[in-house]
């Protein structure tokens, strides 16, 4: 996999398949790679960690919060909280609009907190704000 791409943790398979193609339409060049749970999650950073360091982590995590197995807020503390993972920014995508929730999720080391679009053009308008934001306006690492 090449260093440019984002990880999406999401359980369900209906809105895994509505990020794919609004990523898709983005026009964004950045692989995907899909995660079911936050086990699954921090399995894969450990396992890019070994093989190729920080180089082969991605560029950006998308993470919903209600998954199975471990939560989005069980993974934000461990990758904000692991010095190899804390500088990958994590952009929380949940339906919870819940203000103590939002708080928490800043408090855990969350880098944007997004509330899940209810309709799809809104949805890929979201989601290309956000890659416009991190990858064309943000300064992020570079993992050479």
């Amino acid at each position: 996999m090449n260093r440019h791409f984002i990880m999406v943790a999401e359980d369900d398979a209906d809105d895994r398949y509505l990020m794919q193609t609004a990523l898709d339409e983005t026009g964004f060049k950045e692989d995907v790679s899909f995660v079911d749970n936050g086990v699954e999650l921090i399995h894969h950073l450990e396992a890019l960690d070994e093989q190729d360091g920080a180089s082969g982590f991605p560029r950006l995590i998308m993470l919903d919060l209600n998954m199975p197995k471990m939560d989005g807020r069980e993974v934000l503390k461990k990758i904000k909280s692991h010095d190899n993972f804390k500088r990958i920014p994590v952009v929380v995508f949940s339906t919870t609009k819940n203000q103590l929730e939002v708080q928490r999720c800043y408090d855990l080391g969350a880098n944007t907190y997004i509330v899940k679009p209810a309709s799809y053009d809104r949805l890929v308008e979201t989601i290309r704000e956000v890659c416009t934001y991190w990858f064309k306006t943000a300064t992020l690492i570079d993992h050479h």
